[in-house]
């Protein structure tokens, strides 16, 4: 769901690689002529392209040799049963194409027995007020237009009109989705790398989309005319602006769920044009601590959480993981011959990172990647994290934007006991320059009183600045409600790192031993104190059916009754980790 450029295009190619185009669909099917990654509301339409890895299926050809694992049907690998049945249940579903005899996933919806009503409420007359041009793209549900404003101050200027028939529009999904796609257009406003939105208008037979006409082609089109590899530098470029619009979504509450190169246009063919996001037709509004269940992305890009039917924000990272990799190396960090084998690739295989040209690209390169296709998603960078790397925060006079997560820990952390609190501030000591430098972004943006502390009305202000319509649909100010201590105190920066670290990014890194050992020798010293079953229980929130003597024997040393080493590290995590 995105806006077109240029013309349909044939098989992609090296010898004519500005021949492209970004074909427009609505929300759920985005099926192309060239071959494109299997997307997971399509899955059964795979096509083959013989020359580039990362738009096609085929393992036989390699922009550079593999020998991956995952480089082969990874059947050989796993023993796991594919979840692609599952999925196809799933999209069937979504889709109204359910045969009579085929499974179906068990959610407790009836058949629909009502005429669908396909009236939208959207403006008239879209006629009078744009002439429509050319088709310039077609998709699974709808088709591409270029058009222009017949009158008005925007008189003449070229727009791209996606006209979606609601003939095609063949259950209540389907409907929602276009309707939900309108919505999230309408209330994400105010970056320049997201795609402008004007207006959205239906008659008897279609929905037309009025967006920004992007007539730079997609990054996949730049991805194939550079045989598949970027520089260091130029991968810089492009990641930094996807990272920041990707930010912006999430501060907002809208997790995207599609994204991909075909997904990411420039507005012109100059070189260094700006990137737009598009196609928000599978996106959906996320509210804090929510998880998401429906399936939905493209096969080459979709998370591991995502496939197990439980995820937020964080499985946006992980696409934007598998785009870096590309752009760094030219294969995809996951696939196989069918669908079943990406699946299972994305679910169980490591991306591999010793092949050419890996040996050759820096380590903080190689850190990059690996930290946003992490497999746990608590342990995944944000997309704002991703800003403050030591690879990429010095590109440019890099911003760090505003982080959703630092919220949610923030509140974690004022419903915390004072012993978990005493562990983490413990912790907090032990982060590097490099650590600190996101969180001193952060404390910077909620711009702390003259005094160096912030407060309730800080966190106010700071999500106002950076506040959509899109931000109250996802419900993100209520969490000023779980945040309302500190409308009675004040937090300095020593005591903001401790609230906002995140112990599950931290438990990624390679030193996370170093780490945690050095904060457990300054909790001995400052924060440890001898300590009974009952209360640590207490703190945790365990109730009285738990064990907890059995479940907390190991937790306190039997010589002075403080918190022992396992205990410590532990408490970090908090009650949702207390029993692991």
């Amino acid at each position: 769901m995105g806006v077109c450029t240029s013309k349909p295009r044939a098989n992609p190619t090296l010898s004519s690689p500005n021949s492209v185009t970004h074909t427009e669909t609505t929300s759920n099917a985005k099926p192309r002529s060239n071959g494109e990654n299997p997307t997971l509301t399509h899955i059964n339409s795979v096509k083959k392209s013989p020359l580039f890895p990362f738009c096609s299926p085929s393992p036989a050809h390699h922009l550079v040799p593999s020998k991956s694992p995952a480089a082969s049907t990874p059947r050989r690998f796993f023993k796991p049963p594919s979840p692609a049945k599952l999925i196809r249940a799933v999209l069937a579903r979504r889709h109204g194409s359910v045969k009579p005899n085929e499974d179906t996933i068990p959610e407790g919806s009836k058949a629909e027995v009502v005429a669908l009503d396909k009236n939208f409420g959207f403006k008239k007359h879209f006629e009078n007020e744009f002439e429509l041009g050319k088709e310039v793209g077609r998709g699974h549900f709808g088709y591409t237009c270029a058009a222009k404003f017949i009158e008005g101050n925007l008189k003449g200027q070229q727009v791209a009109v996606k006209v979606i028939p609601k003939a095609k529009m063949t259950n209540a999904i389907a409907i929602e989705d276009v309707r939900g796609e309108v919505k999230i257009l309408r209330a994400l406003t105010g970056h320049k790398n997201l795609v402008q939105f004007y207006d959205a208008f239906e008659d008897h037979d279609n929905v037309y989309i009025v967006m920004e006409l992007c007539e730079g082609g997609e990054l996949l089109d730049r991805i194939i005319s550079r045989g598949g590899k970027y520089s260091e530098e130029d991968a810089k470029a492009v990641l930094t602006q996807i990272l920041n619009v990707v930010a912006f979504c999430h501060l907002q509450g809208v997790v995207h769920r599609d994204l991909k190169p075909e997904n990411f246009l420039f507005t012109s063919k100059d070189e260094n044009s700006e990137l737009k996001v598009i196609d928000f037709g599978l996106s959906d509004f996320v509210k804090p601590d929510e998880r998401l269940i429906d399936i939905a992305g493209s096969a080459y890009y979709v998370a591991p959480e995502v496939l197990l039917r439980a995820y937020s924000t964080e499985a946006d990272v992980w696409s934007i993981g598998v785009i870096a990799y590309i752009l760094l190396c030219g294969r995809r960090p996951f696939w196989a011959r069918t669908e079943s084998g990406i699946f299972r690739a994305v679910l169980k295989a490591d991306p591999i990172f010793y092949e050419p040209p890996w040996p050759s690209l820096s380590d903080e390169a190689k850190d990059f990647v690996k930290r946003l296709l992490n497999k746990d998603p608590r342990k995944r960078m944000t997309a704002a994290q991703a800003l403050g790397h030591p690879w990429i925060k010095n590109y440019k006079d890099v911003k760090v934007p505003l982080d959703i997560l630092v919220f949610n820990l923030m509140k974690a952390y004022m419903h915390s006991s004072s012993l978990r609190k005493a562990a983490l501030k413990a912790l907090s000591k032990t982060l590097t320059i490099d650590e600190l430098h996101y969180l001193k972004e952060q404390f910077t943006l909620l711009e702390p009183n003259k005094n160096g502390t912030i407060s309730l009305e800080n966190i106010k202000v700071a999500l106002m600045k950076n506040a959509t319509d899109a931000m109250k649909e996802s419900r993100i100010p209520d969490l000023l409600a779980s945040l309302n201590a500190l409308q009675y105190r004040r937090m300095d920066f020593d005591e903001f790192c401790a609230a906002a670290l995140s112990v599950h990014q931290l438990e990624a890194l390679v030193r996370w031993e170093q780490h945690a050992r050095c904060a457990y020798e300054l909790f001995e010293k400052d924060g440890n104190r001898a300590i009974v079953i009952e209360e640590l229980a207490s703190d945790l929130g365990l109730g009285p059916s738990v064990p907890v003597h059995a479940v907390l024997h190991d937790w306190i040393r039997h010589t002075d009754g403080k918190l022992s080493f396992l205990g410590f590290v532990k408490l970090l995590h908090g009650p949702s980790r207390s029993l692991v």
